[in-house]
């Protein structure tokens, strides 16, 4: 538990930069998390549904019960839940007020040093390839590893790297020694949108 604040501030710092130092160059920042703008789409699910499915299709890989986190600089937007899995590795969400239809779904990852790092990160990179599983079904375990390896591969070192596959973001986080960060978000699609990926 004395890792949970410390995780999540680690979670929400790379992808609510609206918190940046204004001090800071105006080009090194980067623009707000899109589930915090207003009108940001949901899953059309909530995070119980979801934990609930997770689990059953995820048995070896389970969630604990979601506590909504009351330290929350946008709490007049959304909520923030958290569950701890181990003591590197924590899942969160981003959910709508009031319908608590997630907005991002979140894993952590806090590298540990010495001979258990292996281990624990191939435990973190289990869950991440499972929640993308969980928002793309039709992948097979295989593809869903493949792509989360290609999208780690992307965003290493890099503060926020996030890539648009169909309605779905995909968000890393890599802060290196601090923390990792693997995110998956609903994205609303436009006419021409749907119509240019059809061609």
């Amino acid at each position: 538990m004395k890792y949970l604040l410390p995780a999540l501030a680690l979670m929400a710092l790379p992808l609510a930069v609206s918190w940046a130092d204004p001090a800071s160059d105006a080009a090194s920042q980067l623009p707000a998390a899109p589930y915090l703008l207003p009108g940001a789409p949901t899953f059309d699910l909530t995070i119980t549904q979801f934990r609930g499915k997770f689990d059953i299709d995820n048995p070896s890989l389970p969630l604990n019960e979601f506590r909504a986190v009351e330290k929350s600089r946008d709490k007049a937007n959304l909520t923030r839940a958290a569950t701890k899995i181990n003591e590197n590795l924590y899942a969160s969400a981003a959910l709508e007020l009031g319908t608590l239809k997630i907005k991002s779904m979140q894993i952590t990852w806090l590298p540990i040093q010495g001979p258990e790092q292996k281990a624990a990160r191939g435990k973190a990179l289990e869950y991440m390839a499972a929640i993308i599983r969980s928002f793309t079904p039709t992948l097979s375990k295989a593809q869903s590893q493949q792509k989360l390896t290609k999208l780690l591969s992307d965003g290493k070192n890099k503060r926020y790297f996030a890539q648009n596959d169909g309605a779905i973001r995909y968000v890393v986080a890599d802060n290196g020694e601090k923390g990792l960060t693997f995110a998956v978000e609903p994205i609303k699609l436009t006419l021409s949108e749907t119509l240019n990926s059809g061609e």
